[in-house]
């Protein structure tokens, strides 16, 4: 079982819920270049959705949507997923930083951390999806070691499924 607050040495790390739904979607609609590439859009219906969505034959139990706080600020969200695809792979169902934040090589040191603390629980792997044409995600995760692995359809969008080995 993953311990969200072993994520970070840096922020509080805690889960997130219904009642952090507003705070959320303020960091969201701070990231317009994100949804300029996404089927997604900014609303409380869709970030209450994300809060209680899980891939196929994976329950709520292994799903971690959490919020890395510095005081009472929202620094970043996070979705992640243990054990998705495999037992051995973590999946970033997604990663936004707080705009403000941006800029200052913050979301890489909330990555790198959550990364190291991934490896020391016995991961292999963490993967994630990319929107095919954003540049500023796909620069982002390549800049943390993600590598393209293949493309998938998605709903007619393509997305860049990326890994990074452990």
């Amino acid at each position: 079982m993953i311990n969200v607050l072993e994520f970070s040495k840096e922020y509080e790390v805690r889960k997130m819920g219904d009642s952090d739904a507003e705070n959320i979607l303020n960091l969201c609609c701070g990231n317009g270049q994100f949804y300029r590439y996404c089927e997604a859009k900014p609303t409380i219906e869709q970030v209450l959705n994300d809060l209680h969505i899980t891939p196929p034959n994976i329950s709520m139990s292994d799903k971690y949507y959490v919020g890395f706080y510095e005081d009472k600020a929202l620094v970043a969200v996070m979705d992640l997923i243990d054990g998705y695809p495999n037992a051995d792979i973590a999946y970033i169902g997604f990663f936004m930083m707080n705009p403000i934040y941006q800029g200052n090589q913050i979301g890489t040191a909330i990555i790198s951390e959550v990364i190291d603390y991934l490896r020391s629980i016995g991961k292999k792997a963490v993967r994630l999806a990319i929107d095919k044409g954003n540049p500023q995600s796909t620069h982002f995760w390549k800049k943390n070691g993600f590598e393209i692995i293949s493309e998938a359809d998605v709903n007619g969008w393509t997305k860049l499924v990326a890994e990074k080995q452990l």
